[in-house]
């Protein structure tokens, strides 16, 4: 029915959504976005926000639209990116937790080139830290899944709507990181910064260990 349209509508766009925002945590990954941007002008790091949520959009439509048919396409399965994602994760978080406060300083006398916000808008800062692995086996489950969409039209809209507001909350999160690091402190940040690289290096485990339990479970 017409009239159902628009409901449906902001029932599926929910759906994309409450599924993605607590994967993709752009709350939880903001101080990390500050350790990865070293020496950082609060305008380079505004830019370079608006980039990795650009960048977050792009990657989530593309996964619920076309996620499904690319794997296919190549013949991957969505444990194999699991595992492969979940080793670049569990990569990050390591670096992370043992980066140096000496090398955190070095970096920061570098001067920033619009060149590198460019490069490091997509990696590592939208791939794997802001959309990972995890973020599009879910966005790929959801475009596969026909059960909350009604029809090919409310589909396209939730999919262009729903990562629209996941991106939003990427972009405002990193955009005042900033204020909010001042606002803790260096010592809290820091403190911060290590607990958010443990955690990152344990959900790369998580996803790795579930592609390889899925494949395991598959070859039985």
């Amino acid at each position: 029915m017409p009239s159902t349209a628009p409901v449906e509508i902001v029932e599926s766009c929910l759906v994309v959504l409450t599924a993605l925002f607590p994967i993709v945590n752009p709350l939880g990954n903001s101080p990390i976005f500050l350790s990865l941007t070293p020496g950082y002008s609060s305008e380079a790091r505004a830019t370079l926000a608006w980039k990795v949520a650009l960048n977050s959009y792009w990657l989530l439509t593309g996964s619920l639209l076309i996620g499904s048919h690319i794997l296919d396409f190549f013949g991957i399965s969505v444990p194999v990116v699991q595992i492969g994602g979940g080793i670049v994760v569990m990569s990050t978080g390591w670096t992370l937790l043992q980066r140096e406060e000496e090398q955190a300083r070095e970096s920061a006398q570098k001067k920033v080139s619009l060149e590198d916000i460019s490069t490091r808008a997509f990696y590592p800062l939208t791939l794997p830290l802001t959309v990972g692995p995890g973020s599009i086996s879910v966005a790929i489950a959801l475009g596969a899944n026909q059960a909350p969409y009604r029809g090919g039209f409310v589909r396209l809209i939730s999919a262009i709507i729903g990562p629209a507001l996941v991106a939003l909350t990427v972009y405002l999160s990193y955009r005042f990181a900033e204020r909010l690091a001042k606002f803790l402190g260096p010592t809290a940040m820091n403190v911060i910064v290590r607990l958010a690289a443990f955690i990152l290096l344990c959900i790369g485990v998580q996803i790795l260990w579930n592609g390889v339990h899925s494949l395991l479970v598959s070859a039985h």
